[in-house]
């Protein structure tokens, strides 16, 4: 028992988890569908970005990242994507996994920190990349 016990706590690590999320407009068609198919058709979200960090530990200040750092993602977004047609910009179909995956990678390449992205579409649709 105390084996099982002490592998258990082995495994077990604490893990600080913060999110920032970001806003934006944007239209999209997605290719592939039946003709019929609503997303098929041009059509635009207002969407809702959220990136997690996760690290086991704090810095000195107390942080798992300066919020105030996480701004370079909106910044991103807003030069890039607001007010665009996603089609002309990403070069896959821009549905809401496939721009989970992409603004991973970015942010992955900034904070070593990124655990996932969610994107949503509308109040109750949306999709999160977590490698």
């Amino acid at each position: 028992m105390l084996v099982e016990r002490s592998a258990r706590v082995r495994y077990h690590h604490n893990m600080f988890r913060i999110w920032k999320s970001s806003r934006f407009s944007a239209s999209h068609q997605l290719n592939g569908l039946p003709e019929d198919h609503q997303c098929s058709r041009l059509h635009g979200h207002n969407y809702t970005i959220e990136v997690e960090l996760t690290a086991p530990g704090l810095d000195e200040v107390g942080f798992v990242k300066d919020f105030g750092a996480l701004a370079d993602l909106k910044d991103y977004i807003d030069r890039e994507w607001d007010h665009r047609h996603l089609n002309d910009l990403l070069p896959y179909n821009p549905t809401a996994e496939n721009m989970a995956r992409h603004l991973y990678n970015w942010c992955k390449l900034k904070w070593p920190e990124t655990s996932a992205i969610r994107v949503q579409e509308t109040a109750t649709s949306w999709a999160e990349y977590r490698p």
